[in-house]
């Protein structure tokens, strides 16, 4: 008896340890593939919400990125009449945005940004991976980014690092070339 006992008992264990088994794969499968822009995270190169001492960044705008590109076109989103709205605004100027006391500096536009160790930058001049520095003021005061000079709107991922705010969304839709600013359409 004693014997039936310890191998029934043998049998459950075994059982759930397979049973930990299984679900610990089941939950390493279903986990996502990160996807964002491009950014070198390897040691020396701390990205956004890095632990550790903060990396001061060094924007460099390639010489070609500067004479293709001279505007943005951002998408205002109001979240309290469920509307949005495009503003064309040059590189380097502001946008008051209607009905509220937010203004938003336009820095510099990268059509293919890219993040290292402590430089961002466009690697071509090309809209691989469009994305545009801003700064946030409300009544004068910075509200965004929370921490150094640029936060960055992405046109391709538009979640990553946003803008957030109770009634006002921000996000890029295109960067206009030279050309292109002065007929109006994004490119």
């Amino acid at each position: 008896m004693k014997q039936v006992f310890l191998i029934v008992i043998s049998m459950v264990m075994m059982l759930s340890f397979l049973g930990c088994d299984t679900q610990e794969k089941q939950v390493v499968s279903e986990s996502p593939t990160p996807k964002g822009p491009i950014m070198d995270t390897s040691p020396g190169g701390a990205g956004h919400g890095a632990d550790g001492p903060k990396t001061v960044f060094t924007v460099v705008v390639p010489p070609e990125v500067e004479e293709k590109w001279t505007a943005v076109v951002i998408v205002v989103e109001d979240k309290q009449s469920n509307t949005q709205e495009e503003f064309t605004t040059d590189i380097g100027s502001e946008l008051a945005i209607p009905d509220s006391d937010l203004v938003v500096k336009v820095g510099p536009f990268l059509p293919d940004f890219k993040m290292s160790a402590d430089t961002i930058t466009s690697t071509t001049a090309d809209p691989n991976n469009p994305a545009v520095g801003i700064a946030v003021l409300q009544n004068g005061n910075k509200i965004f980014p929370p921490s150094g000079e640029w936060g960055w709107l992405y046109a391709k991922f538009p979640t990553i690092h946003s803008f957030q705010h109770d009634r006002f969304g921000l996000m890029l839709k295109a960067g206009l070339f030279k050309e292109a600013n002065k007929e109006g359409s994004p490119h």
